[in-house]
């Protein structure tokens, strides 16, 4: 019993900082995309640019964060000081060389974030027993992205511009870097971990995971930038399309409390390899029927998933690398950035250079995802698979 209150203290503590992190320094420039275009004349291909510089950053961020003098509180420090920063200092410039700078750097600060955030909290919540726990933290990057959503969203109702609405968000994240301090100014112990022979193999024999998380970082990342700007095409009412983003974000929330239960159950390859199939039929709606329904239901299956995967591919890596976890949450945070990094490239490519639409660019991701579904699905020898027993061999 007298674990329990350090643990609750650190799943809060790391909710509120992938809330800062990720809903802000990673995803606040989506609903924000819709007011820029209004205020600051930004159109699709330039709005792909700056998502794109940000997915730049998020995976030089994922290469360093394993190299980085220090340890994962002061990483996870430096990291919330610099999406603070940005984040604000987006309202206060306009020139569009300083917004690629800010929207790179608020991407590598959110990687060291979030690979922070899961070093500290997955291990020392295994170690206390309260695993489950870790759908709790995760669901403060969903509830970040709700939150970021309903504001732009208020904001832009009120008449309020969009460098208004970034510096409403950086006092925002200002005051969620307080509220997380408890992450690194308490201490949690965590007995020292062991690991056996095939545990220290290197990376190379958790290929299938590492593809897959970046199959995944691909498919995902263009109904994640663009679904607003989609909606906006079909309702002109900012009430209605602005709330496209908010369901994303709602869903995440919801979605990884429920997964740790499934997951506990049914293993977590399992459960990822489903929520990468039900993704992929989130990608395609916008697809198959142009209207509004479709757009709602878009963002609830894709909402509704990929946060199931993130904290799922979290919790493999930390199972998986033992005392080198750092490295393998890293090389898995690298793969997602790089399959992220490449969705709005080529979408902005294909728009400019030959005119290609959207549909094409989501056909294509949703056939990446089902690839690595089926990677998931496809039997692996068993020293590849984690001795985690929440991750039985599939």
């Amino acid at each position: 019993m007298q674990h329990k209150p350090s643990a609750i203290l650190l799943s809060i503590s790391g909710f509120i900082a992938l809330a800062v992190a990720m809903g802000i320094g990673r995803f606040a420039f989506t609903p924000l995309l819709p007011m820029m275009q209004s205020d600051a004349g930004l159109d699709l291909a330039q709005g792909g640019w700056l998502a794109s510089a940000n997915y730049l950053g998020y995976l030089a961020g994922a290469l360093t964060a394993a190299i980085v003098p220090g340890s994962p509180a002061a990483l996870l420090r430096l990291g919330l000081a610099l999406v603070v920063a940005t984040t604000a200092l987006m309202g206060i410039t306009d020139g569009w060389a300083a917004w690629l700078a800010w929207r790179f750097i608020a991407g590598l600060a959110s990687a060291w974030v979030l690979i922070s955030t899961a070093t500290l909290c997955l291990a020392r919540l295994a170690a206390l027993g309260q695993s489950r726990r870790a759908g709790l933290v995760f669901a403060g990057v969903g509830t970040g992205i709700a939150m970021a959503g309903l504001l732009c969203l208020g904001l832009d109702l009120s008449g309020a511009s969009s460098a208004q609405a970034w510096l409403v968000l950086g006092s925002v994240a200002l005051a969620g870097t307080v509220a997380a301090r408890p992450l690194w100014a308490v201490p949690f112990s965590v007995p020292a971990s062991h690991e056996s022979p095939q545990e220290n193999q290197g990376l190379g024999r958790h290929w299938r995971l590492i593809a897959c998380y970046g199959l995944f970082g691909f498919g995902y990342i263009l109904p994640a930038t663009f679904l607003p700007a989609q909606a906006r095409l079909l309702v002109q009412d900012p009430a209605v399309f602005g709330l496209a983003w908010p369901l994303f974000g709602l869903a995440a929330a919801v979605s990884t409390l429920l997964a740790s239960r499934l997951a506990a159950r049914y293993g977590r390859r399992k459960v990822w390899a489903a929520a990468q199939f039900a993704m992929a039929a989130g990608v395609l709606l916008p697809v198959l029927a142009s209207s509004v329904t479709a757009i709602v239901l878009a963002a609830i299956f894709v909402g509704g998933t990929f946060m199931i995967v993130t904290m799922l591919g979290m919790q493999e890596g930390q199972a998986a690398g033992g005392r080198h976890a750092r490295k393998l949450i890293a090389a898995l945070t690298a793969s997602f950035a790089a399959g992220q990094l490449a969705g709005p490239i080529f979408f902005s490519m294909t728009h400019v250079w030959f005119d290609a639409g959207l549909d094409f660019a989501l056909i294509l991701a949703a056939v990446g995802l089902l690839l690595g579904t089926a990677l998931l699905r496809t039997p692996v020898p068993a020293a590849s698979a984690s001795k985690d027993p929440a991750a039985p061999p599939c």
